[in-house]
């Protein structure tokens, strides 16, 4: 069965959106992992905003390679993306069995909250940046009950970036 992995960059202090929804804090010197981590995955799942804000980017860690799922329900049909309605934990069972790598949650926050709370994330890879942003959007927010995670693995890069995954424990 395919994983569900949620794959964000993180400020120390739990942010992943600055206070004016920007990305500028975010290393992008050097790989960190994201080559590799684009091998494990063929698909992406994200929320309506975070597609409007991630359409048209073709960057040096383009995920073109990937199939496009977002959960919405105004957007309207649209080439190359397959948009998810209905139950959010049926149509992402549903997903899991299909023949594939693993299912990158890209975000946003609501969507990823939702995923957190109906149990649906099997790892969670994140990229704690060394910086303070003081405000902005948080990663976990109007989480319903208490989550324990055990930690698999952990890589320190010389900026002060550290990547963290975690599985839950009751997987």
């Amino acid at each position: 069965m395919r994983k569900v992995i949620l794959g964000l960059a993180v400020s120390l202090d739990g942010f992943i959106e600055g206070p004016n929804g920007e990305y500028d804090w975010c290393f992008t010197d050097q790989d960190y992992g994201l080559t590799e981590f684009s091998k494990s995955i063929d698909a992406l799942v994200m929320g309506r905003k975070t597609y409007d804000m991630m359409k048209g980017y073709d960057g040096p860690n383009s995920w073109s390679h990937a199939r496009t799922y977002v959960f919405s329900n105004t957007l309207p049909a649209t080439a190359g993306v397959e948009v998810l309605k209905g139950d959010l934990p049926t149509v992402m069972n549903q997903l899991k069995q299909t023949e594939g790598k693993n299912i990158w949650l890209f975000g946003g926050a609501d969507l990823t909250t939702q995923f957190i709370n109906h149990n649906l994330i099997d790892e969670y890879w994140l990229s704690v940046h060394p910086i303070i942003l003081g405000s902005g959007k948080p990663l976990f927010h109007d989480i319903i009950e208490r989550k324990q995670l055990k930690l698999t693995e952990t890589k320190a890069y010389n900026t002060g970036l550290v990547s963290l995954k975690y599985a839950p424990q009751n997987l």
